[in-house]
């Protein structure tokens, strides 16, 4: 009877070149020293105050969570009204999510390397870079002094960011795509925008649709934000109880804005999941 194979010897763990783990060092190191060099800028130094001047944050914390424990001042919101702002806040959002699908669809396209040439696709991709770098509240600032105070100048706001977040997006998914299906298409004598209808955008579709409903659920978030100069939604109501130390009123309005974002949250895994 032959005797049984050796066992296996266990594979020695991968070395890594002197090079690597020094490039490694220096890379952590580097971030080390920043988070040093930071400390005083960042005022990590007032961290003690947490525990310190915790009489003012139970002060806030008993305020805020009043409707959860006293059912007087559970009834006494106006639920009316604040569920009200936060539609108005989602209706926003949606709005703003669509115009920006709009404006990132051509410019996705664009804006892949793979579709346009560098002379236009670099192009493109910096003014992309442009868009995301400028703020929210900025932009609502900007329409709100052209259209005035109210939700037009949110939504203006909300499509001029999300439809440069989703642009590249779109582009980085076109980059992404089996080449196969394009060239059939070509193989048949179709022009560059038939390629692009047929070969491209079934490929992208299930995946751009995905990212618009993410952009969407932060559009959520970010509409009540916008609320806070004046753009509309719920955040006008939110600001002015924290301004009027009505904490009992302001734990009501996060309450709602919980809620209407986790069903957003939940609608949009739906449709994810039988989209991919």
């Amino acid at each position: 009877m032959a005797p049984p194979p050796p066992a296996p010897l266990p594979l020695a763990p991968p070395r890594r070149s002197t090079t690597a783990l020094a490039f490694d060092a220096l890379i952590w190191g580097g971030v080390a020293m920043l988070l040093i060099v930071s400390f005083k800028p960042a005022e990590i130094d007032k961290f003690p105050q947490l525990f310190t001047e915790a009489g003012r944050m139970q002060e806030f914390a008993r305020g805020f969570f009043s409707p959860f424990t006293d059912p007087k001042a559970f009834m006494a919101a106006d639920w009316g009204l604040y569920v009200g702002k936060m539609w108005q806040t989602i209706q926003m959002a949606l709005w703003g999510t669509f115009l920006a699908i709009i404006v990132a669809i051509p410019l996705g396209l664009l804006g892949a390397r793979n579709i346009t040439p560098i002379w236009i696709q670099q192009p493109v991709r910096r003014v992309l870079d442009l868009i995301r770098s400028i703020p929210d509240l900025v932009v609502a600032l900007i329409f709100i002094t052209a259209v005035g105070l109210g939700p037009f100048a949110g939504v203006m706001a909300l499509m001029f960011n999300t439809g440069g977040v989703l642009a590249k997006l779109f582009a980085e998914a076109v980059e992404s795509i089996d080449k196969g299906p394009v060239e059939g298409v070509r193989a048949t004598g179709a022009v560059k925008l038939q390629e692009v209808v047929w070969g491209v955008i079934p490929q992208v579709a299930p995946l751009w649709t995905s990212y618009a409903l993410y952009r969407f659920e932060s559009s959520s978030r970010s509409a009540t934000v916008l609320g806070l100069i004046g753009a509309g939604g719920v955040g006008q109501v939110l600001l002015d109880s924290v301004n009027a130390f009505q904490y009992d009123q302001t734990g009501c309005i996060v309450l709602v804005i919980v809620v209407a974002v986790s069903l957003i949250d939940l609608l949009s895994q739906i449709i994810r999941t039988r989209l991919l």
